[in-house]
């Protein structure tokens, strides 16, 4: 179904209603489909901070809820814009809402959309429409029976969806539809170049053992929480100098508009030399999710010239404050050597803070329920494990960002 004029307005009226009693009073509007305007509503408001540009355009249509959960940020999908040429004729395989296309074609030539659904199909056309994305073709049917219709084209990009019956996430590529590892000859056969959205979840190395053909991994995160993974593929890179060694570019949007970059590739992080702390430095370095997602955790000490508190803490001491760290830095106010005597005592000298746990026995909860510590406040406290194997509480001040 396609936004009308009183639709629209209909929206715009009731957006602030409570949602089950306006589908309840569905009679007193004869006329109006309340079902599908209360899934714009929730659309909308899933959208609200994750995709505000589109948010803010009344007449876009959403074919289902669920398909704006999960579209992509409007951060993560203009990021893509940079994998590809002006030039190019990219063709989206998994178009789904059309965030991607419409980015994508913000940059390239030309962009064809496939969609195995007709609904999703006709709100793309409409909605392209809308944003003034002519360069956009829209062709509903399932991807793998439309390659053969294909014309060539310069990359494809593919996000295959990781839900499941009775709508459980699903990990392993070969679980989700299309299966990306089965379709990429006939891929191969149409163009030299495919950008492959994966699950946040899963491995690196395994994902990347089964596409050997990985030049780039782009790790994204958005307010230090891991949402992308993309797998940059070349025809022929398997056997390429760098292959099974691509580059890795961790991104990590940050609340204020900027983003911090680290780039560095896997050969890198298995050949680096690290010196683990003796004990705890003037500053405390906590690297963002994008980095651990990573995995860079010896090659981000070496890098910033830093000192891991030990192996499986992934926090780093350093004596100098490094303010182009990608992460978070606090200054080191005290240790306190972890004991059940200093659980019991501790809310009497930090009756609120903000708690961390990294290679602890306990969890956050945990420690919360046996000190009575309150959260919020400036002070920061990162339970952790030294490179002896001492068991400590790093009392912090945030510094950066």
């Amino acid at each position: 179904m396609i936004l009308t004029e009183e639709l629209i307005a209909f929206i715009r009226d009731h957006r602030n209603d409570n949602l089950d009693r306006l589908l309840l009073s569905a009679s007193k509007y004869p006329g109006i489909d309340m079902g599908f305007v209360v899934d714009q509503i929730i659309a909308r408001e899933k959208i609200r901070e994750k995709l505000p540009s589109w948010g803010a355009i009344e007449r876009l249509c959403f074919p289902s809820r669920l398909a704006a959960e999960q579209c992509s940020s409007e951060r993560t999908a203009a990021y893509k814009r940079q994998l590809v040429k002006a030039t190019d004729v990219v063709c989206d395989l998994t178009g789904g809402l059309g965030v991607d296309s419409y980015f994508l074609s913000r940059e390239a030539a030309k962009v064809i959309y496939i969609e195995r659904f007709e609904s999703y199909c006709e709100a793309a056309r409409s909605n392209f429409h809308e944003l003034g994305a002519d360069n956009i073709e829209v062709w509903p049917g399932n991807s793998a029976e439309l390659l053969s219709r294909l014309p060539k084209v310069d990359c494809f990009y593919i996000d295959p969806a990781r839900r499941g019956e009775g709508n459980k996430r699903l990990f392993a590529l070969a679980d989700c539809e299309p299966d990306l590892t089965s379709l990429l000859p006939s891929l191969w056969s149409l163009a030299p170049r495919v950008i492959a959205k994966i699950s946040p979840m899963a491995d690196l190395r395994m994902t990347l053992a089964l596409l050997p053909s990985t030049v780039e991994i782009h790790v994204l995160s958005v307010r230090n929480e891991c949402k992308e993974l993309l797998f940059v593929m070349e025809r022929g890179a398997e056997t390429g100098p760098f292959a099974g060694d691509p580059m890795i570019e961790c991104v990590d949007f940050r609340p204020d508009g900027s983003a911090s970059h680290f780039a560095y590739r896997l050969s890198e992080e298995s050949s680096a030399a690290v010196v683990y702390a003796p004990s705890v430095d003037t500053f405390l370095y906590e690297p963002n999710a994008s980095i651990l997602k990573a995995g860079a955790f010896k090659r981000v000490a070496v890098r910033f010239g830093l000192n891991p508190l030990q192996v499986n803490s992934h926090l780093y001491a350093g004596a100098h404050c490094q303010e182009n760290f990608p992460g978070r830095v606090f200054r080191v106010d005290e240790v306190l050597p972890f004991s059940g005597k200093l659980l019991k005592t501790l809310k009497r000298q930090i009756p609120k803070a903000n708690i961390s746990t990294r290679n602890f026995p306990l969890s956050v909860n945990e420690l919360r329920s046996r000190t009575g510590i309150v959260d919020g406040g400036d002070i920061y406290l990162f339970a952790t494990t030294l490179s002896d194997g001492a068991k400590v509480l790093i009392r912090t001040s945030k510094v950066l960002p």
